[in-house]
């Protein structure tokens, strides 16, 4: 288990958040943290970054709308993106970090990106998920 690994759990407990599932062999934790709308946020440690995804909704069948309006969201999140999964049919936050000097508030501010991300947009995001 790598120094950076340990490190990164650590940020995670001083922050307060609690570790649902641990792979060490893979060295990926998955947290849940509902009041910030966290839930099954997979982090994983890929020397030399740090990728950090959460699936947001399915959005086969959407058109390019919802898409444009993806981007344009994306403009005021602070850390990470909405992206879309391979086969184009999850919406997906992901933000990737340099794990060699990688600190607290870095790995802080991608989880409140999310948050804020998530928050602003909730009901347009249950609008999309819905049509």
């Amino acid at each position: 288990m790598s120094e950076h690994f340990e490190r990164v759990k650590d940020y995670l407990d001083e922050l307060g958040y609690a570790v649902n599932q641990e792979d060490t062999a893979e060295e990926l934790v998955v947290i849940t943290d509902e009041e910030q709308g966290i839930h099954n946020l997979i982090i994983d440690c890929e020397d030399p970054i740090l990728v950090i995804e959460q699936a947001i909704m399915e959005v086969s069948g959407k058109g390019g709308e919802v898409f444009k309006r993806l981007l344009q969201m994306n403009r005021n999140l602070i850390h990470g993106a909405f992206v879309l999964d391979e086969e184009g049919r999850t919406v997906i936050f992901r933000d990737t970090l340099q794990i060699e000097n990688l600190d607290r508030n870095e790995l802080e501010g991608t989880l409140n990106s999310l948050s804020l991300g998530l928050a602003e947009n909730a009901e347009e995001l249950l609008s999309f998920a819905k049509t």
